[in-house]
Protein backbone atom coordinates (compact mmCIF):
# COMPACT_ATOMS: atom_id res chain seq x y z
CA UNK A 1 0.00 0.00 0.00
CA UNK A 2 1.17 3.50 -0.76
CA UNK A 3 1.18 5.80 2.29
CA UNK A 4 -1.54 7.65 0.75
CA UNK A 5 -3.49 4.60 0.55
CA UNK A 6 -2.47 3.70 4.24
CA UNK A 7 -3.70 7.00 5.80
CA UNK A 8 -6.73 6.95 4.18
CA UNK A 9 -7.40 3.29 5.37
CA UNK A 10 -6.50 4.97 9.09
CA UNK A 11 -9.05 7.66 8.71
CA UNK A 12 -11.79 4.95 7.87
CA UNK A 13 -10.96 3.37 11.13
CA UNK A 14 -10.86 5.65 13.23
CA UNK A 15 -13.90 7.73 11.39
CA UNK A 16 -15.83 4.35 12.26
CA UNK A 17 -15.28 5.13 15.70
CA UNK A 18 -14.58 8.55 16.21
CA UNK A 19 -18.28 9.34 18.18
CA UNK A 20 -17.34 12.97 19.38
CA UNK A 21 -15.93 14.20 15.78
CA UNK A 22 -19.65 13.03 14.03
CA UNK A 23 -21.59 14.40 17.29
CA UNK A 24 -20.22 17.86 16.48
CA UNK A 25 -20.96 17.52 13.03
CA UNK A 26 -17.18 17.46 11.58
CA UNK A 27 -16.94 16.40 8.10
CA UNK A 28 -12.86 15.72 6.96
CA UNK A 29 -12.04 17.12 3.84
CA UNK A 30 -8.60 15.55 3.61
CA UNK A 31 -6.05 13.45 4.99
CA UNK A 32 -2.58 12.44 3.87
CA UNK A 33 0.47 11.31 4.95
CA UNK A 34 1.27 13.69 8.51
CA UNK A 35 -1.47 16.04 7.46
CA UNK A 36 -5.41 16.58 8.03
CA UNK A 37 -7.80 18.90 7.21
CA UNK A 38 -11.11 18.59 9.07
CA UNK A 39 -14.39 21.46 8.68
CA UNK A 40 -17.28 21.79 11.47
CA UNK A 41 -19.57 24.62 11.13
CA UNK A 42 -20.98 26.60 14.65
CA UNK A 43 -24.39 25.56 15.58
CA UNK A 44 -26.46 26.91 18.05
CA UNK A 45 -25.83 24.61 20.87
CA UNK A 46 -21.71 25.80 20.32
CA UNK A 47 -22.59 29.16 21.72
CA UNK A 48 -21.52 30.25 24.89
CA UNK A 49 -22.70 33.42 26.95
CA UNK A 50 -20.90 35.68 24.83
CA UNK A 51 -22.69 35.06 21.62
CA UNK A 52 -19.46 33.38 20.39
CA UNK A 53 -18.19 29.66 19.96
CA UNK A 54 -16.77 27.53 23.26
CA UNK A 55 -12.70 27.67 22.85
CA UNK A 56 -13.33 24.18 23.89
CA UNK A 57 -15.30 23.13 21.10
CA UNK A 58 -12.32 25.12 18.80
CA UNK A 59 -10.08 23.00 21.00
CA UNK A 60 -11.70 20.08 19.81
CA UNK A 61 -12.42 20.73 15.99
CA UNK A 62 -8.17 21.25 16.36
CA UNK A 63 -7.59 18.23 18.35
CA UNK A 64 -9.68 16.22 15.66
CA UNK A 65 -7.53 17.34 13.27
CA UNK A 66 -4.43 16.56 14.63
CA UNK A 67 -5.33 13.08 15.78
CA UNK A 68 -6.10 11.93 12.15
CA UNK A 69 -2.72 13.86 10.72
CA UNK A 70 -0.40 12.24 13.39
CA UNK A 71 -2.25 8.76 13.20
CA UNK A 72 -2.09 8.73 9.60
CA UNK A 73 1.15 6.27 9.53
CA UNK A 74 -1.09 3.64 11.15
CA UNK A 75 0.81 3.63 14.39
CA UNK A 76 -1.23 3.82 17.52
CA UNK A 77 -0.10 7.55 18.13
CA UNK A 78 -1.81 9.63 21.10
CA UNK A 79 -1.79 13.52 21.93
CA UNK A 80 0.95 14.44 24.95
CA UNK A 81 -0.16 18.12 25.18
CA UNK A 82 -1.33 20.73 23.41
CA UNK A 83 -1.62 24.41 23.58
CA UNK A 84 -4.64 26.52 21.28
CA UNK A 85 -4.22 30.71 21.13
CA UNK A 86 -7.33 31.50 19.79
CA UNK A 87 -6.75 34.99 17.45
CA UNK A 88 -10.42 35.76 16.72
CA UNK A 89 -14.11 35.00 17.43
CA UNK A 90 -16.25 32.22 15.71
CA UNK A 91 -19.89 32.87 15.33
CA UNK A 92 -23.24 31.26 14.92
CA UNK A 93 -22.98 29.64 11.11
CA UNK A 94 -19.34 30.33 10.57
CA UNK A 95 -18.07 27.09 8.79
CA UNK A 96 -14.77 26.99 10.33
CA UNK A 97 -11.29 24.63 8.80
CA UNK A 98 -8.95 23.33 10.21
CA UNK A 99 -5.37 22.19 8.87
CA UNK A 100 -2.97 20.17 10.15
CA UNK A 101 0.82 20.21 9.27
CA UNK A 102 3.37 17.75 10.58
CA UNK A 103 6.27 20.00 11.87
CA UNK A 104 8.58 17.45 13.06
CA UNK A 105 8.68 13.35 13.92
CA UNK A 106 11.02 12.06 15.08
CA UNK A 107 11.32 8.42 17.48
CA UNK A 108 8.29 8.10 18.49
CA UNK A 109 7.45 11.66 19.25
CA UNK A 110 6.00 14.49 17.09
CA UNK A 111 5.07 18.04 17.07
CA UNK A 112 2.05 19.26 14.96
CA UNK A 113 0.93 22.36 13.80
CA UNK A 114 -3.16 23.32 12.97
CA UNK A 115 -4.42 26.49 11.85
CA UNK A 116 -8.43 27.13 12.35
CA UNK A 117 -9.59 29.89 9.83
CA UNK A 118 -13.38 30.69 8.85
CA UNK A 119 -15.31 30.82 5.72
CA UNK A 120 -13.72 34.32 4.32
CA UNK A 121 -10.19 32.66 5.08
CA UNK A 122 -9.85 34.43 8.42
CA UNK A 123 -7.43 33.32 11.34
CA UNK A 124 -9.27 32.12 13.97
CA UNK A 125 -7.20 29.95 15.83
CA UNK A 126 -3.48 28.07 16.52
CA UNK A 127 -2.80 24.67 17.80
CA UNK A 128 0.22 23.04 18.68
CA UNK A 129 -0.19 19.36 19.74
CA UNK A 130 2.35 17.23 20.44
CA UNK A 131 2.23 13.62 20.23
CA UNK A 132 3.45 10.57 21.49
CA UNK A 133 3.23 6.56 19.49
CA UNK A 134 2.32 3.64 21.15
CA UNK A 135 5.38 0.66 20.04
CA UNK A 136 3.82 -1.76 17.82
CA UNK A 137 -0.10 -0.88 18.02
CA UNK A 138 -1.65 -0.37 14.44
CA UNK A 139 -4.50 2.09 14.28
CA UNK A 140 -5.94 -0.79 12.10
CA UNK A 141 -4.91 -4.18 10.22
CA UNK A 142 -3.79 -3.50 6.82
CA UNK A 143 -3.71 -5.78 4.02
CA UNK A 144 -1.06 -5.01 0.95
CA UNK A 145 2.66 -5.87 0.78
CA UNK A 146 4.43 -3.69 2.82
CA UNK A 147 2.30 -4.74 6.13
Amino acid sequence: MTSQEIAEAVLAGMWANDRASKALGMDVLHIGPGSATVAMTVREDMINGFDICHGGLLSTLADSCFAFACNSYNEMTVASGFSLDIVAPARLGDRLKAVAKEVSLAGRTGVYDITITNQADALIAVFRGRSYRIKGKPVVPLHGPED
